[in-house]
């Protein structure tokens, strides 16, 4: 991408904003003469100056990193949720960056599988709630308890919907 597509972004982004050239070069911290040359395509601004423009703008310096053919479209999404998820007050940073972790994994395997190389699931989140263990419902192979908790050994007695069921034993003698 050219610096006038670049110079022409900024422009819009400025009237948009409802800035003149001279607010928004003072509130950059930049000359009035070099940001005029910046929209008209005749200069090239550094990343820092990028980042100071997009301050200024309150936009992402990212987006200016892409017209400004720094950065490509990819690369700014994959910064941008980091990002957004960082500058959240909402969540504390442990949960911050299990997001970020999360997202990550998510955009790897996106990657891997259109690349034709499918990323092999993780044994630990298999497709039940036990994860991959025994079962189908997840209890160990050999657990003697059924679907409710209960311990369906010999001697352990029945349930019902109601708990335990006592066993009636006749102690009697019938010969």
């Amino acid at each position: 991408m050219g610096t006038l597509k670049l110079g022409e972004y900024l422009r819009e982004q400025r009237r948009s904003a409802q800035l003149s050239l001279r607010q928004l070069a003072d509130a950059a911290g930049v000359s009035n003469p070099y940001l005029s040359q910046i929209e008209r395509g005749l200069r090239k601004p550094s990343a820092e100056i990028l980042q100071q423009l997009a301050k200024a703008l309150r936009i992402s310096a990212e987006t200016l990193y892409v017209q400004a053919g720094i950065l490509d479209a990819r690369e700014r999404d994959a910064l941008e949720v980091p990002a957004a998820i960082l500058t959240d007050p909402s969540i504390n940073e442990r949960q911050k960056q299990v997001l970020i972790q999360i997202y990550e994994s998510f955009r790897k395997e996106n990657a891997a599988a259109a690349e034709g190389n499918p990323v092999p699931e993780d044994p630990a989140a298999g497709d039940d709630a036990g994860g991959e263990r025994g079962d189908q419902d997840g209890r160990e192979p050999g657990d003697p308890r059924d679907d409710h908790g209960n311990d369906t050994k010999a001697g352990a007695g029945r349930h019902d919907a109601r708990g335990p069921v006592r066993e009636e034993t006749d102690h009697g003698d019938h010969r």
